[in-house]
């Protein structure tokens, strides 16, 4: 009885070691660098430098500016379209709202509940590929289009904060880009329309009349330069592992986007002047 009593307190004891092992082993949650904002991946130091990465932007009475221009007028046809709709929707970067952005394009719903992992991902990404354009936008400081044409805006309420911010480059496009990069890598066989989405994501701003081409061009730079540096970080490639399963997991279960995937398509579809 006695050897019995022994092995019953070993398993006993044993297993309390492991439940307490496991919780130590989880990981702690991420902290929030302000309201609803998570903590990038990357240390402030490793930040892609988007100053000294980026030329200057167009300077007036050049070519490149002359061109900015061009596509900054073409844009304004988009106005109280669907494209202009889907552009509003696309200026939102506030979660759970801006997890449906590539729903479609992964033909699956991007949730916390749904796919935690991924989800504080994709949060964790775009503090890193927004932060990285900040340094270009002090330095230049390079006005919007709508400071300068008059022309209204599709976040009309955002203007105010928008006239304090440097346009060059677009930090949406950054994070966009930055998204579609590892939602591809995460849903390979979606890949391609994960990447347009991306492209539309920043073509959005221009939509918009909040963003010069430069910009959105140069956007997807930095999106780009912060993703390659990601992939030096363990906690990233865990959790990209992570999100990846989790999306195979929504597929299996046949979960519908969240998004209303005939609108999103029909905008994108909608006909436009050519954009020199």
């Amino acid at each position: 009885m006695a050897g019995r009593f022994d092995r019953l307190v070993s398993s006993a004891l044993a297993l309390a070691c492991f439940a307490g092992a496991a919780v130590a082993d989880e990981a702690p949650p991420v902290p929030e660098i302000r309201p609803g904002v998570l903590k990038g991946y990357l240390q402030k130091e490793a930040v892609p430098d988007s100053a000294a990465l980026l030329p200057p932007p167009p300077a007036m009475g050049s070519a490149a500016e002359a061109l900015d221009q061009d596509v900054a007028r073409a844009s304004f046809a988009f106005q109280d379209t669907d494209r202009w709709r889907l552009a509003a929707m696309d200026a939102e970067l506030r979660f759970p709202e801006a997890a449906g952005a590539f729903s479609c394009a992964l033909g699956a719903p991007i949730s916390e509940e749904v796919e935690p992992r991924l989800t504080e991902m994709l949060r964790r990404v775009m503090t890193d590929a927004g932060s990285a354009t900040f340094a270009a936008k002090d330095k230049y400081r390079h006005a919007r289009p709508f400071m300068l044409d008059g022309q209204p805006i599709c976040t009309p309420d955002k203007e105010q904060q928008l006239r304090a911010q440097g346009s060059y480059p677009s930090g949406h496009t950054s994070i966009g880009w930055a998204w579609a990069l590892v939602l591809a890598e995460a849903s390979p066989d979606e890949s391609g329309a994960i990447l347009a989405r991306g492209r539309a994501f920043g073509e959005s701003r221009i939509v918009c009349n909040v963003h010069w081409e430069s910009d959105v061009i140069e956007g997807r730079f930095i999106g780009a330069a912060t993703v390659a540096r990601l992939h030096a970080e363990p906690e990233f490639l865990a959790d990209l592992a992570a999100g990846k399963a989790e999306l195979e997991a929504a597929r299996a279960k046949h979960l519908p986007p969240q998004r209303d995937c005939a609108f999103e398509a029909k905008a994108l579809a909608e006909s436009a002047p050519q954009w020199p």
